[in-house]
Order: structure tokens, then C-alpha cells, then sequence
């Protein structure tokens, strides 16, 4: 019998690590064929105004390719689940018009409605060209937190399982899902393993741009993903 096909569609260059990869690599342990393809990472040379911000905010010099750092961060992190990537070359919010913090939770800007459409373009190639239009197992976003880059990927996502009639589970998204006041995430439970939670926490040792930011610091997250389960819906079958 063939290995399971898996397909990971994450936002950005950390989020189906963060959310979901302790079910990852159980996967990859189970004998699964398990690929996370990320959507907006795109390099932009000589970003300004907010989008210059988001690198420099980190201790960044403003003329590293911010976006090249975090390929390389992920890349690390996959080798540590035992998935393979690829980077779809579409461009983060801030650079599509999305000039503030509270702009990325906030409503659609004008010209941004077709990203979805986009997005949904780059995953059917993607899923054609790489699986023969289809896997069997797609997993994306819920899109908790409801930044806009994980809405119109959750749009793509939900669509492209639709039209293809693949199995779909939605990821509680991390680290939103931790914030104080977060909406309570669809699905049950899942709680890795031992084995699970080292690999996990591995990797998302790897994107160290992201750590002080998303979880003040490495520790921090070490103990914060330790503590926490990672939720699905549909909800997954029970190991």
C-alpha cells in the first residue's frame, strides 16, 4: 500500500509548525508522506513603512531579506519534523496594503478581495503538479486570532477541499489560540506523545526571528506548547 499523502497549507513561515506539528510528525512517524506548503513568502527588496517595521521591530537590519531568513528558519524546522516544504512566492499583508498591527485583524483593504482567488490558483498547480489532484489528508487554518493572512488562507482552503472532495481538518491556531480573551477553537483534542512534543518543540526552536514576539522567548514557548494540545476540525481520529 502506498504512504498516506499529507498536504499542510500554512499562512505563513511557522504557523502549521506552531499549530500542528506534533500531529506532523506522527505522521511522518506512521510512514506518512507529509508536505507543508507555505503561502506567503515572498521576498520584497527594500521594504518600507510597517512592513519594514515587522523585521526591524525583531533586531533586524533593515537591509536583510527578512523573508529569505525565515525560508531558511523553516527549512530547519521541517528537517526536524521529517516533512518537506515549499514556499509559495505570494506576499505578506503588510506589504498589500495592510499599513498597521490592527490593520491585519481588521477588514479586507480595497484591492486585497482577490487574494483568496490567488491563493486558491497557487494550491490547485500545486496540488496537480505534486499529487495528481489529490491527498488524503488536507489540513489548514481555522484562522482564530482572524488575521487576515490566515482568513483568506482558510477561504483557499475550504474551497480547494470542496471542489476536490479532500478530507479536511482545521488547526487551532497557534499562538493565538494562548491569548488572553481567544476564541475557544472548533474540534477535540489532540495530545502528542512524548516523542511528538520533542520533535515539535525543535522545530519551532528553528524560527528564531519569531520566538521573542510570538512567545517571549524560547523557554517561554518550550513550556507554553509542552502545556498544550493540538486541536482539530473535523476533529482527527483518536490514536
Amino acid at each position: 500500500m502506498d504512504p498516506a499523502r499529507v498536504l499542510a497549507v500554512s499562512p505563513h513561515l511557522d504557523d502549521a509548525v506552531f499549530s500542528a506539528g506534533a500531529l506532523l510528525t506522527g505522521l511522518v512517524a506512521a510512514g506518512a508522506e507529509v508536505t507543508v506548503l507555505t503561502v506567503f513568502t515572498g521576498s520584497v527588496a527594500d521594504p518600507t513603512g510597517f512592513a519594514l517595521a515587522c523585521q526591524t521591530d525583531k533586531g533586524l537590519a533593515d537591509d536583510v531579506d527578512y523573508m529569505a531568513l525565515r525560508r531558511a528558519e523553516d527549512a530547519e524546522a521541517g528537517a526536524a519534523l521529517g516533512t518537506t516544504g515549499f514556499h509559495l512566492p505570494l506576499l505578506e499583508a503588510p506589504h498589500r496594503g495592510y499599513h498597521s498591527a490592527a490593520a491585519l485583524f481588521g477588514p479586507v483593504v480595497p484591492g486585497d478581495e482577490g487574494c483568496p482567488v490567488a491563493i486558491g490558483e497557487a494550491l490547485t498547480a500545486f496540488l496537480d503538479e505534486r499529487f495528481g489532484g489529490s491527498v488524503d489528508l488536507l489540513l489548514g487554518p481555522q484562522a482564530l486570532g482572524d488575521h487576515v493572512d490566515h482568513r483568506h488562507v482558510r477561504t483557499a482552503v475550504d474551497a480547494l477541499a470542496h471542489d476536490r472532495d479532500l478530507r479536511l481538518a482545521r488547526w487551532a491556531d497557534t499562538p493565538y489560540v494562548l491569548r488572553a480573551g481567544a476564541e475557544a477553537p472548533l474540534g477535540d483534542p489532540r495530545y502528542p506523545t512524548e516523542e511528538e512534543l520533542d520533535a515539535k518543540v525543535e522545530a519551532c526552536a528553528a524560527y528564531a526571528t519569531q520566538l521573542g514576539f510570538q512567545f517571549d522567548g524560547t523557554d517561554a514557548m518550550v513550556r507554553a506548547l509542552r502545556a498544550l494540545p493540538e486541536t482539530f476540525y473535523p476533529p482527527l481520529p483518536v490514536d
